[in-house]
């Protein structure tokens, strides 16, 4: 049997906008992609690990966050967060415990 989660309500207390990437044929092989607001969602965001692999003569930092909020089904790897300017890429989303009350994502913070 899964451990059911309880988180408190009062940790979704910062504001994100979940977005999505519309790709659009460039008219020479490739396309260009635009992100457009799906919904604003509250959630609880915290880091988890940053790192800064040295290749190609140039330091590629990844900071890694794990963005808790509640349950929203669509939610998957490719969208993205936006909060004050700082982007969130996510990576992976999951529901922890199987309940449908929560969702866990693996983001990565694009460099500004």
């Amino acid at each position: 049997m899964m451990r059911v989660q309880f988180i408190d309500p009062g940790a979704f207390r910062t504001e994100l906008s979940l977005q999505s990437a519309t790709l659009t044929p460039d008219g020479a092989g490739g396309h260009t992609e635009s992100w457009s607001e799906i919904a604003t969602v509250f959630g609880f965001i915290e880091p988890v690990r940053a790192s800064a692999p040295f290749g190609a003569a140039q330091n590629h930092e990844r900071v890694t966050h794990r963005i808790t909020l509640r349950f929203r089904p669509g939610v998957a790897g490719g969208m993205r967060f936006l909060r004050a300017g700082r982007i969130f890429r996510i990576v992976t989303a999951h529901d922890p415990d199987e309940t449908g009350r929560y969702l866990v994502c693996l983001a990565e913070e694009e460099p500004s």
